[in-house]
């Protein structure tokens, strides 16, 4: 394992001795270390390099040769790739026409990932499901299409034309090619992200993220308060840590003992009771899970370190730095919809698909948004099984909880029982779904689901034909109408107050 781990890792052989004494594979150890450096630099940089006691140009600097030394570490030359995806679509914001620079822009950006996850895949090393530096690259692909969309709205559109959320982020002017690639490139982020917006982090760089501008959840009193001291994440840090440490634990624990592949073999298939195999399916993709919890979490961890992540106040007054967290663990493991679920998982992924495809799709959004999110994560197979079976869950997810929940609502123990069955089925819906994402291929993925018969995608077309459920456009169309008449009535109620007063004046006078 260690000589074949030696084999598929292009960064630093540093670490070798540690990787065959722990028999993990040389690139996640290496990816482990070089976060755990990036966790002591983040303490030094928001002590040290505070936007206090240096410039913003001195930040930028440190946290840009700091991301490119990680890089390297990681990734050896591979990492080059990084400067030449940035430097690309860098030109193209720069000497593209705004009207269609951000069109361009996307273009350049996903079909430079694209080659790039085609040449790892099938033509270096099919398979290899490890730690590599498309990882980072698909990170700075949502960072420079997110830019280029906000330069867009910025500087190429009036105000009226945006959503509240678009006016936020929107660029007003064009970043240096310093602010482009510490944005892209800083060490906090350079290897596990997560994605944010360029004004978030330019307001992290120059030292204004503790302005109320941040804190659009609080109340006033408590913004006047606690707005004119820094806080801490200190607390936030060590909990984050200590989340990545059972994470860790339990992947390392489980994941050998309940593998997913063992759900096509036909052994298990024949002699198991379809319920128990439900059941076993359910636990392997649990134990799963972790994995990813750990790595985002940590993520989540280094950039509050460094001070970065701050959102305001909670109704007690403790701070928030959840600003770029990538998931909510409980709400994942109790959701009880298959969008609450993918609403609280890889959140900075999910808000990257609404802003720069779903809010702007004009034809079929949904199916648009599942297309991008499979050509984003790669060329295997699975991941397209994975997100076309997406597409049908969420659109009989929607249309089952349209027509059946409103029923449910009449008692808490109708409710309840509502919310038992429904978590139950979308875990059951998700484990289902993403069962050719970790198989990868398409031989296996199809051997899965035909011994499941395909229930589940035949269910979700039984349940779209036979419920039924409205557009986006209607739903919004709804919600204007239902705004308006509530405006008129309390226009109405108004009025008909200030009739009475004015009446009872008369009367008293």
């Amino acid at each position: 394992m260690a000589t074949h781990s030696t084999a598929s890792c292009t960064g630093s052989t540093l670490l070798q001795p540690i990787s065959e004494i722990i028999n993990l594979p040389l690139d996640q150890v290496n990816f482990v270390a070089c976060q755990l450096f990036a966790l002591l630099m983040a303490l030094w940089f928001r002590i040290y390099l505070h936007p206090s006691k240096t410039s913003p140009f001195v930040r930028h600097v440190v946290a840009t040769l700091l991301g490119f030394y990680l890089a390297l570490f990681c990734f050896g030359w591979y990492s080059l790739h990084f400067l030449v995806q940035s430097g690309l679509s860098y030109s193209v914001i720069v000497f593209a026409g705004l009207e269609h620079m951000h069109k361009y822009c996307f273009i350049v950006t996903l079909g430079y990932l694209i080659v790039c996850q085609i040449t790892r895949v099938y033509v270096f090393d099919y398979g290899m499901y490890s730690a590599d530096f498309t990882g980072p690259m698909m990170v700075i692909t949502q960072k420079i299409t997110s830019l280029a969309f906000e330069i867009h709205d910025g500087l190429a559109k009036r105000d009226g034309q945006l959503t509240s959320s678009q006016k936020y982020l929107a660029i007003r002017r064009m970043p240096s090619l310093l602010e482009y690639f510490s944005y892209n490139c800083n060490f906090m982020g350079i290897l596990a992200g997560p994605t944010c917006s360029y004004n978030d982090y330019m307001a992290f760089i120059e030292g204004t993220c503790y302005q109320p501008r941040h804190q659009e959840n609080s109340n006033g009193k408590e913004n006047g308060k606690y707005k004119q001291t820094e806080p801490s994440p200190k607390k936030d840090v060590i909990s984050k840590l200590c989340t990545c440490a059972i994470s860790l634990g339990i992947y390392l624990s489980l994941c050998k003992l309940i593998p997913v592949e063992r759900s096509i073999d036909e052994e298990f298939v024949n002699t198991t009771p379809f319920y128990l195999q439900v059941v076993y399916l359910y636990l392997s993709m649990l134990a799963l899970r972790p994995k990813y919890y750990f790595v985002w979490t940590l993520a989540d961890a280094i950039n509050n370190a460094a001070g970065f992540g701050f959102n305001g106040y909670n109704k007690d007054g403790s701070p928030k730095w959840d600003l770029i967290s990538n998931l909510r663990i409980l709400e994942i493991e109790f959701a009880t919809s298959f969008k609450l679920f993918l609403d609280n998982w890889n959140i900075q992924t999910s808000q990257w698909l609404k802003r720069v495809c779903y809010e702007r799709c004009p034809i079929n959004p949904t199916a648009a948004t599942f297309l991008l999110s499979a050509m984003w994560h790669g060329v295997y197979p699975g991941y397209y099984l994975t997100f076309l079976t997406g597409i049908a869950m969420t659109m009989a997810a929607r249309a089952a909880r349209h027509n059946i929940r409103p029923h449910f609502l009449t008692s808490d123990s109708h409710k309840a029982v509502y919310d038992v069955i429904t978590w139950a089925s979308t875990q059951v819906a998700i484990s289902y779904t993403v069962v050719p994402f970790v198989l990868l291929t398409v031989g296996p993925s199809l051997k899965f689901y035909r011994s499941w018969y395909f229930c589940l995608h035949l269910l979700c077309i039984l349940v779209v034909m036979a419920l039924p459920v409205k557009s986006r456009h209607h739903r919004a169309k709804e919600q204007l109408d239902g705004a308006r008449k509530t405006d008129s009535q309390d226009r109405q109620s108004g009025h008909s107050s200030t009739e009475n007063n004015c009446s009872q004046k008369e009367k008293a006078t």
